[in-house]
């Protein structure tokens, strides 16, 4: 029987230092793009997959992630009191009901690989997405995540979403060289977490999509500590492939990379210019700003 993806780990423990001050207090998955956080850009997305439970892997101060997707039972209560029908609908239908969430706590920092690896009891023997909400994707036919199931429902095995990268930017991103096999589709040969430009494989970058088989979790605890003394999570898919074939996937859509302050900003320009009561008012107020 062939097996979908119904779960997926939200690493969400990080402390935003690239933000900071703005993240002093506050998760940087709740910095809003226009009127959404990053986090429910992601879950949304994920949502849209088929996705019907939520693995939260947080930290001490990430207690605002879970209140967001909770009920907010004195906020509603106020709304219906003012018949603010509309905005409380918006409020009360953040995910449907059927969602679950589950939240863990990750005890240390010790990268993404670790923090995955903290989500496999509730995982167990299922195949699993891991979305890291720094990374936008804005698709308006199918989403990022979407598209990944359905290569993962034929080929039954992890696939990793992957986009061509500037070859000067490969030190920041893990770096898979890979054969094609059609459809925007390869079969991972090698990768390599964060190589300088001279030694990158190629400059196909995987950026924050990812769907695994349970097997990774073996990979996790037995994978030796790599880039920055972290458990990299690139390295246990690096032995993964020793076992199991794993793809990557070029996927359909524009990524935000919302982990930087540029891109960030960029995300907020370009998804207000799609909102439907920004999108005239803001087109019109950039046409009229003076950047001398």
């Amino acid at each position: 029987m062939k097996k979908t993806v119904k779960k997926a780990v939200f690493p969400v423990a990080g402390l935003g230092t690239r933000f900071l001050p703005a993240t002093k207090a506050s998760p940087k998955e709740m910095l809003p793009v226009v009127d959404k956080p990053l986090i429910q850009y992601a879950v949304e997305e994920a949502v849209a997959a088929g996705v019907d439970v939520i693995v939260f892997i947080t930290g001490r101060t990430k207690r605002a992630i879970s209140d967001h997707f909770d009920k907010a039972y004195e906020l509603e209560n106020e709304l219906t009191i003012r018949n603010k029908t509309e905005i409380l609908k918006i409020v009360q239908n953040i995910v449907p009901p059927h969602v679950e969430f589950v939240e863990i706590r990750q005890s240390e920092a010790l990268g993404l690989g670790h923090a995955v690896g903290c989500a496999r009891a509730v995982i167990g023997d299922e195949p699993f997405a891991v979305i890291l909400a720094d990374d936008l994707v804005d698709d308006e036919a199918a989403g990022c995540l979407h598209q990944m199931v359905k290569v993962f429902e034929e080929w039954q095995c992890s696939v990793l979403g992957v986009e061509r990268v500037d070859p000067s930017e490969t030190g920041s991103y893990g770096i898979v060289r890979s054969n094609s096999i059609g459809n925007s589709l390869g079969r991972v040969e090698q990768i390599v977490e964060k190589p300088k430009p001279e030694n990158a494989p190629s400059n196909l970058a995987v950026v924050g999509r990812y769907i695994l088989t349970p097997a990774i979790f073996d990979k996790i605890e037995n994978v030796a500590r790599g880039s920055g003394g972290e458990i990299q999570l690139t390295d246990a898919i690096a032995m993964l492939m020793n076992d199991e074939p794993v793809l990557s996937y070029e996927f359909h859509g524009k990524r935000y990379d919302c982990g930087s302050k540029l891109g960030y900003l960029v995300a907020t320009v370009e998804q207000g210019l799609k909102h439907p009561e920004l999108r005239e008012s803001f087109k019109t107020y950039l046409q009229n700003l003076d950047l001398d």
